[in-house]
C-alpha cells in the first residue's frame, strides 16, 4: 500500500510487478467408471497406486474389467486416477445389496439397538458399499470401559479364509462409544465418521440399552463379592455337551482377588478340552480366553467375559460357550451366552450394471457424472462399455465424448472381445462411425495380460488402461506434445496381442483413424498409432493427431484456470498488458520446452489482447477477448527415405 511519509528520511514501498504466473495443469489424471468388488457407490475414489486399488476397491475382480485396466494404468506409468463404482441396485432378479447385521440389547431376541451395514462416510453422508465382500465382516462387542453402563467398544474385522485358515485382512477398533443421540463420542456419529467398513443406523427408540457383548459375558459382580470356596465347580459347553471344569485355588474363602482367580479359571477351562469329542470343539475350549473387565468399583464392577478359541479351521464366529453350574452362577457366568462374533450377511454383487447405471443422471451426479465432484481428470476409460449391447455401447460412448468435450478431457474407446481381426475391425469402424470425435481415440487389437486370479493364464482386456498409463509415461518423459507412440512406447505387462497385424493391414486401419498395437522384434509390444477418431484421412480434420488435440486441451484448461484473476478487473489497456504478459510468459515457457514448431517465439505462438480483440461494445458488455495461437508439432507418421544411385565418374 502507498507510504504516507510523516517524518524526514527514506521510505520503502513495494510495488506489485503485475506478473500473474500461470501454472500448467496435470495432463494424465485418468478416470475409470465400472463395477468393482467393493467401494462406495457413485462416489469418485482417488487412487495413487495398485495398493489403493486393493484397499479401496477390493483389488482385481473377475467381473470388473476396470480393475485390470487400473492395474495396467499404474504399471505403464500412471500416477493418479479416479474410480467411480457403479452397480445395479434396482434389479428385480439380481440386485447388488450391502451386507448387514443387527446389534441387540440381549443375546438372542433382545431389542435391536443398531442396524449395521457395509458402507462408509463420504462427504459427510453414509454411502452403501454393496457386495459379497461384506459377508466377511465380523463384529465383536465388549463393555470394558470406564463406564460400562453407557459406553461400549466395537471391533470390526474383515476375515477371509486362505488355505483353510482364517486370515484378518484389516481390522478397526472403536472404543468408548457413548450410547446417546448427540454430543462428543456418540456412537452413531463417531463410528460412522471413522469407519471405512461399516455404518450404524440407530433403531427406533434409540438410545435404549447397550448392545450385548459378544462371547460369554457374566453379570456384574458386586463390590466385595467373594470368590467361591475351592474347588469352584462348573461346566463348559461348546455345542457338543457339557464338559466339567474344576478350579482349585488357595486364595482363601474370604478372598476378593478376582484378578488372581482369572488365570486359574482360564487354565481350568482349557484343560477341559481333553474331554472334547471333535477337533472343532477341542479348539474352541483349549484356546479359550478369560477376561476380567471393569475396575471392581460400584460404578464399574468386575465382570467375567469368556471368548472361545479361534485357531480351529472350523471356527465361524457363530459358536457359543455356555457356562453352567453353581460355580458359574456364583461368578455371574450362567447368563445366556452370545455368539463369539456377529457376522454381517446378505451382501450380493448383483448383475452387471447396464447403460443407465454407467451413464447416470447429471443432476444426480451418478454414473460418469459422478466425476463432477472431481476437480480435474484428463483421460476417461470405460472398460466395460464394449460388453454392453451395441446400441447401448454407442449411446454410452457418445455421452462420454460429449462430457469429455465439456471437461476438456480425452476418451479412450475399447473394442468388444470378438473384434479379433483387421477385417472385423474395419467392419466395426464402419458400423460405429457415429463415435468419431476429436476428443477420442480407439486402439486395435485388445491385449492379453497374465491373470493372477486364474493361475497366471492369459486374459484378454481392452487397451484403455494400458494406453492411459502410456500417455502418463510419455507426458512425464517428453511432454504432452509428444505422440504416445513409437519404438519407445513398450506396453508393459502385456504378454501378447489378440491379433498380429502386417504392415498393409496396419496401413488400411491407419487411414480409418484406428491406432494399431504392434509386436516388433527387439521392441516387443508397442503402440504404433497416434490418431484421434476424427483423424481418418477422409475427414481432413485439423485435430487429426492425439498429441495436437491433447496439447490444445492442456492449454485450454491451464489458461482457463490461470486467468480467473481477470474477472472484475478494470477492462482497459493496463489489464490487457498484464494478460499479454502472463499468458505470453506461460506460452514462452512451453516454447522453450519444445512444445511448438518454429525457431523463434514469433513463429511458435501468439498472444493478442488489445483494442482489436476487445471492442468498445465488448467492454460495455463486460467481455475481454484473449487470442492465443500456437503452431503445434505434428508427429512424423510417414518417414520417406529417398535413395539415388550415382552413375559414377563420367567426366574422365
Amino acid at each position: 500500500m502507498p507510504v504516507e511519509p510523516t517524518y524526514p528520511g527514506a521510505h520503502i514501498e513495494e510495488i506489485p510487478s503485475g506478473v500473474r504466473t500461470i501454472t500448467g495443469v496435470a495432463t494424465s489424471v485418468a478416470a475409470f467408471v465400472d463395477r468393482f468388488a467393493r467401494g462406495p457407490l457413485g462416489k469418485p475414489v482417488r487412487l495413487v497406486g495398485v495398493a489403493d486399488l486393493e484397499r479401496e476397491l477390493g483389488g482385481l475382480s473377475p467381473t470388473s474389467e476396470a480393475s485390470y485396466a487400473i492395474q495396467q494404468f499404474f504399471i505403464n506409468g500412471g500416477s493418479e486416477c479416479w474410480a467411480v463404482r457403479v452397480a445395479d441396485t434396482t434389479s428385480s432378479t439380481a440386485p447388488a445389496t450391502a451386507a448387514s447385521a443387527t446389534l441387540r440389547a440381549q443375546p438372542g431376541a433382545g431389542a435391536t439397538v443398531f442396524t449395521v451395514s457395509a458402507g462408509r462416510r463420504v462427504d459427510e453422508a453414509s454411502v452403501a458399499d454393496p457386495g459379497i465382500w461384506g459377508n466377511d465382516l465380523f463384529l465383536e462387542i465388549d463393555h470394558d470401559t470406564a463406564d460400562p453402563t453407557t459406553t461400549f467398544n466395537l471391533t470390526v474385522s474383515e476375515i477371509v479364509t486362505r488355505n483353510g485358515r482364517r486370515v484378518t485382512k484389516r481390522s478397526e477398533s472403536h472404543r468408548n462409544l457413548v450410547l446417546k443421540t448427540s454430543g462428543p463420542g456418540n456412537a452413531v456419529e463417531t463410528l460412522n465418521a471413522a469407519s471405512s467398513m461399516i455404518q450404524l443406523t440407530p433403531a427406533a427408540g434409540f438410545p435404549g440399552h447397550l448392545p450385548a457383548a459378544t462371547g460369554t459375558m457374566g453379570v456384574a459382580i458386586a463390590a466385595g463379592a467373594r470368590i467361591p470356596a475351592t474347588p469352584v465347580a462348573l461346566t463348559v459347553d461348546a455345542g457338543s455337551g457339557a464338559r466339567i471344569v474344576s478350579v482349585a485355588h488357595s486364595l482363601g474363602a474370604t478372598s476378593e482377588d478376582h484378578a488372581a482367580f482369572r488365570p486359574l479359571l482360564e487354565a481350568a477351562i482349557r484343560a477341559a478340552a481333553s474331554a472334547a469329542t471333535t477337533d472343532d470343539e477341542r479348539s474352541l475350549i483349549e484356546g479359550a480366553v478369560v477376561r476380567l473387565i471393569g475396575e471392581g468399583t460400584a460404578a464399574s464392577p468386575h465382570r467375567y467375559q469368556i471368548l472361545a478359541g479361534r485357531g480351529g479351521s472350523g471356527f465361524s464366529g457363530t459358536e457359543k460357550l455356555t457356562m453352567a453350574g453353581a460355580g458359574a452362577a456364583a461368578l455371574g457366568l450362567d447368563a445366556a451366552p452370545n455368539v463369539q462374533q456377529i457376522r454381517l450377511t446378505g451382501g450380493k454383487d448383483g448383475g452387471a450394471p447396464g447403460l443407465a447405471h454407467v451413464v447416470g443422471v447429471e443432476a444426480d451426479k451418478s454414473g460418469i457424472y459422478a466425476l463432477e465432484d472431481v476437480d480435474l481428470f484428463n483421460v476417461l476409460c470405460l472398460p466395460a462399455a464394449p460388453l454392453l449391447p451395441t446400441s447401448d455401447m454407442q449411446t454410452l460412448y457418445m455421452s462420454a465424448s460429449s462430457y469429455c468435450e465439456r471437461r476438456r478431457a480425452f476418451l479412450i474407446v475399447d473394442i468388444p472381445p470378438d473384434i479379433d481381426s483387421d477385417t472385423k475391425m474395419r467392419t466395426w469402424m464402419g458400423a460405429n462411425d457415429k463415435l468419431r470425435h476429436r476428443n477420442a481415440a480407439v486402439y486395435f487389437p485388445r491385449t492379453r495380460i497374465s491373470d493372477p486370479l486364474d493361475d497366471g493364464r492369459a486374459r484378454s482386456i481392452g487397451a484403455s488402461g494400458t494406453i492411459a498409463g502410456l500417455y502418463a509415461r510419455t507426458d512425464a518423459n517428453r511432454g504432452v506434445w509428444k505422440a504416445p507412440a513409437g519404438t519407445d512406447t513398450r506396453l508393459r505387462n502385456v504378454l501378447e496381442l489378440d491379433y498380429e497385424l502386417t504392415d498393409p493391414q496396419n496401413g488400411a486401419l491407419n487411414l480409418l483413424g484406428v491406432n494399431c498395437l504392434r509386436s516388433f522384434p527387439v521392441h516387443s509390444n508397442i503402440c504404433w498409432g497416434a490418431r484421434t477418431l476424427d483423424g481418418a484421412d477422409a475427414r481432413v480434420s485439423e485435430w487429426k493427431y492425439i498429441p495436437v488435440r491433447r496439447l490444445a486441451l492442456f492449454l485450454e484448461e491451464s489458461l482457463h484456470r490461470g486467468t480467473k484473476w481477470v474477472v472484475f478487473e478494470p477492462n482497459d489497456e493496463p489489464l490487457w498488458a498484464q494478460i499479454r504478459l502472463a499468458v505470453g510468459a506461460f506460452m514462452h515457457t512451453l516454447f522453450r520446452q519444445g512444445a511448438f514448431q518454429g525457431t523463434t517465439p514469433r513463429d511458435a505462438y501468439l498472444v493478442k489482447c488489445d483494442r482489436e480483440t476487445t471492442t468498445q461494445n465488448d467492454i460495455d458488455n463486460g467481455i475481454v477477448n484473449i487470442l492465443v495461437g500456437f503452431a503445434p508439432l505434428k508427429p512424423a507418421e510417414f518417414v520417406i527415405i529417398r535413395i539415388q544411385q550415382i552413375a559414377g565418374d563420367i567426366t574422365g
